[in-house]
């Protein structure tokens, strides 16, 4: 079946009244095929001033067409990738040992960025992401099931703040967003709406996804732009993980046929590596054939950061920190029981990880494909956050269970699910074991803003037609909020000043572009001050220097009291990350001023980010009152 995409199928016709020869044409302002480039201060461009003839009949009258808003001359298309829950050392592109051959071949044609940071958190990374400005900025200091009424906190990205789908669909661009999207405010995440906080409504044209955190890969809550669709039905063996990369070249090859002179932007989000983690059987087939982790969590992050150093993608005198054996105990001191759940558990993420880089692969050799690759931009961004523990020490068959704080015993596992671990029967999640080890050479987790095990990604770029230094390393200082002006400026479209009407903030993000020429791979990062907050465990980066608060919270952990003074009751610990880059020495003894110094600037950047007032509860914003369309209703029909 032909699906016809409804905006393309407009231009479609429009297209189809005029001359193919004309449609290839840049002809005379008024002409049908005629194009501008705007300034873009203003959005949409306002319409212009008629420059035809009008007489009283049309035989003595002179037409004249607007014309059509196109991109600067050679703006590229535009791929972004970002995946989900992987920490630093996932992919083997980072010395993982889980192989990710279309992050790795995005290395080999571009740039690697060792230093690249997150939010932490999943939908205040992507908030960031896609609108240029800090989470809390954007409305997203946690996701929103925790939203509460602050503006920091509400989970709503203002309209002062437009997306880059926004801007780049004004510009000319065709927009689109695959997969995940967890940015629409839980209580608008209904079949009527209001649309405006979805993709469509926040500037990409195209959707194909879930709204939420996470989604079953074999029975997704699916939707079309905001129809909900069950491609699903009658297919047992259909996973989401491939379903969207058929959609997405199916959508590619559209735009190509339609009008091959328009540029794409597609923002790609799959749900992997978010549990539940579903890959499908010949994934888990050809993984566990491997034996990566047969011999444990302890093993297997040694091997990952030798790995590292052998690729020379962190320093030679990076140190690694001891097993936190306080946290998670030693793989050796894991019972035969234990250990066999465990394996079984991280064989099913690391199928689910490799299997969601060859589906990433099909839709990059399907831009090569139609002749494009050339001048693509493709930015893959390893995870939105450091791996997830949220399975907490043992695991779960279902990660509903973390959120109800259930723990299911290993026995109970083991005879239950075992054999049906990452089916459709199950909502699974791995020992957080695993997860530290993911994160290597950094500690903690996800959710744990503090620590570079929490934040650090690993990011690959590359666009043929302008960079060069094919295999080469970045180690500037950056952050996800650095994505948007950074194809602002590579695509040669300005930042508006309004849209719809509505003055804009300004992008808080600073530009990459710079890091794209090797003459300037040693170049000092532009990016010298972030801070990060994530549910009262905060930090501030500050030209090298990394102040952290102490983690006193496990992600498992949100259940108990929370810390009531999150800004001031904290055992604050200071980096030099220009020399420790695992942040393994705290020098905060040492340089007791300089401790001062950058909690007084964490203060500034929360007090203009809208980081006040913090709030260190977990569960307990879960339950907090908030709009909601079933509030009050005693009868459903």
């Amino acid at each position: 079946m032909v699906r016809v995409y409804p905006l393309l199928a407009i231009l479609a016709a429009t297209l189809s009244t005029v001359p193919v020869a004309a449609q290839q044409a840049v002809e005379a302002t008024g002409s049908p095929s005629a194009t501008t480039t705007i300034d873009g201060r203003q959005l949409p461009p306002p319409d212009p001033k008629f420059g035809g003839v009008i007489k009283d009949s049309a035989l003595q009258s002179k037409p004249w067409w607007a014309p059509r808003v196109v991109p600067p001359k050679g703006a590229p298309n535009v791929l972004l990738i970002i995946t989900d829950d992987a920490g630093f050392g996932v992919p083997s592109t980072f010395g993982g040992v889980i192989p990710t051959p279309a992050m790795d071949r995005i290395a080999r044609a571009g740039l690697r960025y060792n230093n690249i940071c997150s939010t932490a958190l999943c939908s205040p990374t992507r908030a960031a992401l896609i609108t240029g400005r800090n989470h809390h900025s954007a409305g997203f200091g946690v996701i929103s099931e925790q939203a509460t009424g602050f503006p920091g906190y509400n989970s709503i990205i203002a309209k002062d703040k437009a997306t880059i789908g926004r801007i780049l669909r004004d510009n000319g661009y065709a927009t689109s967003w695959f997969g995940k999207d967890h940015n629409t405010p839980a209580f608008q995440a209904s079949a009527i709406g209001p649309f405006d906080q979805w993709p469509i409504g926040m500037g990409f044209e195209y959707f194909y996804g879930f709204v939420g955190g996470d989604a079953n890969q074999w029975q997704p809550n699916l939707f079309r732009n905001t129809t909900q669709i069950y491609p699903f039905a009658g297919k047992p063996d259909w996973n989401l993980t491939t379903g969207m990369a058929e959609d997405a070249i199916e959508y590619l090859h559209q735009v190509n046929q339609i009008d091959p002179s328009k540029p794409f932007f597609i923002k790609y989000a799959p749900g992997a590596t978010h549990a539940p983690h579903h890959p499908t059987k010949e994934w888990v087939d050809r993984i566990r054939k491997l034996h990566l982790f047969d011999d444990g969590w302890n093993k297997l992050r040694e091997r990952i950061f030798e790995n590292q150093k052998r690729l020379g993608i962190i320093p030679p005198d990076t140190k690694l920190e001891p097993w936190p054996t306080n946290v998670i105990k030693n793989w050796d001191d894991c019972t035969p029981e234990e250990k066999k759940l465990y394996i079984r558990q991280v064989e099913i993420f690391a199928a689910y990880a490799a299997y969601n880089d060859h589906e990433i692969g099909r839709v990059i050799q399907a831009i090569e494909d139609i002749g494009k690759l050339d001048n693509t931009l493709i930015i893959y961004i390893n995870g939105d956050n450091g791996t997830s523990a949220e399975g907490g020490p043992l695991g779960t068959p279902n990660e509903v269970a973390f959120f109800n704080g259930v723990s299911v015993p290993v026995e109970t596992q083991l005879a239950k699910y075992y054999d049906a671990w990452g089916t459709e029967t199950t909502y699974n999640h791995m020992s957080a074991g695993w997860s530290w080890a993911f994160d290597t050479p950094f500690t903690w987790f996800k959710q744990n803003a503090s620590m570079l095990g929490g934040i650090r990604q690993g990011m690959c770029i590359s666009w043929p037609a302008r960079i060069k230094d094919e295999g080469g390393l970045r180690e500037q200082f950056c952050h996800v909020i650095d994505i948007v002006p950074t194809i602002l400026e590579a695509s040669g479209v300005g930042a508006p000043e309004y849209v719809d009407g509505i003055k804009q903030a300004p992008i808080e993000g600073t530009s990459l572009v710079y890091t794209f020429d090797a003459k300037n791979a040693n170049e000092p990062s532009r990016h010298k001050t972030q801070y990060f907050e994530m549910m009262g465990q905060w930090a501030l980066y500050h030209e090298g220097w990394l102040l952290s608060t102490q983690v006193n919270r496990a992600p498992w952990e949100a259940f108990g009291a929370a810390n009531p003074d999150p800004l001031n009751n904290q055992v604050l610990e200071l980096y030099d990350l220009t020399k420790d880059y695992s942040q393994s020495e705290n020098l905060a003894d040492k340089y007791p001023d300089k401790v001062r110094e950058l909690k007084e600037v964490f203060i500034e950047e929360a007090k203009k980010y809208q980081v006040f007032p913090m709030d260190a509860s977990v569960a307990a914003r879960i339950v907090a009152p908030r709009p909601n369309i079933t509030a009050g209703r005693t009868e459903f029909v």
